[in-house]
């Protein structure tokens, strides 16, 4: 369902007030994940909220990006990212890494989710990231959607296979 269209939403880092909204929003894409697969996929907890109410902790970490969509201040939707090294597991070298992506879906179909990723991609490149990979389910055909028209291209397939089936 879309909202009424109220006002443009502005991207700016994000500040310690902004993570109760996080934290909600952070048990909406967990939430969302374990409905999409909820053998791989971790299931909302009492602690849920908390753990991306913590992400505050990091915003003073060089190699962090954490921003957020507002509008009329409300928090609509954030990005969580960060720079990595060389990852031998991964089979890649230094790279900008996009955790989490989430808008709240009142206000998802408006755009906000492609200028979350683009001034997240921005801020990466700003710090010298020379690529940015991400993951994403294989149920998101959303997001999959959102990546895809952003230039993203498909690199590694994750499979799970329970071992108590």
């Amino acid at each position: 369902m879309r909202s009424n269209l109220s006002g443009p939403a502005s991207i700016r880092p994000a500040t310690p007030a902004d993570f109760t909204a996080m934290g909600k929003l952070g048990a909406l894409l967990v939430r969302t994940h374990h409905d999409f697969d909820p053998k791989r996929f971790l299931p909302v907890t009492s602690g849920t909220t908390q753990v991306y109410r913590s992400f505050g902790t990091q915003l003073d970490e060089p190699n962090i990006v954490i921003l957020v969509a507002e509008r009329e201040g409300e928090v609509i939707g954030f990005t969580y990212a960060g720079l990595e090294g060389t990852d031998y597991m991964a089979l890649r070298g230094p790279a900008g890494a996009l955790y989490d992506i989430v808008v709240d879906p009142a206000h998802r179909g408006e755009g906000i989710g492609r200028i979350l990723l683009d001034a997240t991609l921005e801020k990466l490149k700003a710090r010298g990231a020379p690529r940015v990979v991400l993951s994403t389910a294989d149920k998101n055909v959303a997001a999959q959607r959102l990546f895809d028209r952003a230039g993203f291209r498909r690199t590694m397939i994750e499979m799970a296979r329970e071992l108590d089936d």
